[in-house]
């Protein structure tokens, strides 16, 4: 038996006297409302109401009970109310600067079909980590290495220039004796100035003989992605960026690199209900192939 319908029935018919209009008042048949006060009768061993053909009079017991089944309908009434709000409360989220409106956008309106409403904050690796901690977000994706990451993204280098080659090697952009002007560049953006992918990368050009200066990371994406469209620099990003950016992606042939995500949130974040109903939705605004992609 469902005591908080059976007590609204209850309720709602002694308020007015009438199985009719109290069951109508409380948006049920009556017939409905006459079961589910039987029901409670049944339960309690004990009758609510005296019944005649026009009037619905409490018993002494009905009396009685009365005051406590308003209350507990109040009570019910106030739950549904407080679950409707919490479920409506922004979950603020510290994002990657991706580069990409259109993807936030998809992701939002994948959270308000999944039930829950996301407010992101779009921040650099270093600071999403540090507002996790703090608890001034109620959750962030991190940068994580691939081995802890419930999303990963691989990179690769994007131009202006096309080619038929199905990788792009770092060997190419060695300076030669005969070489003119100046040397093209591997354009890192902020998102990736994490160790796990800006140490590994440094190791490789420094073992090909880039010189220093062609492995760079830029202020942000945005100058990144300025300096490769006015030259022959490459952007380290993935394949999804570089969709967005209209650019030519290839993986690197010397080297594989992948971003890795995770999320840290506080207990008042509840970072398993993002991972379970937001999970494709997220994996998809990182461009990620990974178990929560899959």
């Amino acid at each position: 038996m469902d005591v908080v319908a059976a007590c609204r029935a209850f309720v709602s018919v002694s308020e007015r006297g009438s199985f009719t209009v109290g069951a109508a008042a409380a948006r049920m048949s009556q017939s409905v409302a006459s079961r589910r006060v039987a029901a409670l009768e049944k339960h309690f061993g004990e009758q609510l109401f005296e019944r005649t053909p026009r009037r619905a009079t409490l018993t002494p017991f009905g009396r009685d009970m009365l005051p406590v089944a308003r209350r507990l309908v109040t009570t019910a009434d106030a739950l549904e109310r407080e679950a409707g709000t919490a479920k409506r409360k922004p979950v603020r989220l510290a994002v990657p600067d991706l580069g990409s409106t259109g993807g936030l956008a998809r992701l939002v309106a994948d959270a308000r079909e999944a039930g829950v409403s996301l407010e992101p904050h779009i921040a650099e690796p270093v600071e999403r980590a540090a507002l996790a901690r703090s608890g001034e977000v109620r959750a962030a994706l991190v940068a994580v290495p691939s081995d802890q990451a419930a999303w990963s993204v691989p990179l690769g280098l994007a131009g202006t220039r096309g080619s038929q080659a199905r990788r792009t090697y770092l060997d190419s952009l060695r300076v030669g004796r005969t070489d003119s002007g100046p040397p093209r560049r591997v354009l890192m953006q902020p998102e990736d100035d994490v160790a796990h992918v800006r140490d590994p990368l440094t190791r490789q050009c420094d073992a090909i003989g880039l010189r220093p200066a062609q492995l760079v990371v830029a202020p942000s994406l945005t100058l990144a992605v300025a300096e490769v469209l006015r030259g022959a620099d490459l952007l380290l990003c993935s394949a999804a960026q570089a969709a967005e950016l209209t650019l030519h992606w290839r993986p690197i042939g010397e080297t594989s690199l992948v971003r890795g995500y995770a999320v840290a949130a506080t207990a008042a974040g509840d970072p398993e209900r993002l991972r379970t109903r937001l999970g494709d939705a997220l994996g998809r605004c990182l461009g990620a192939e990974g178990k929560e992609a899959a």
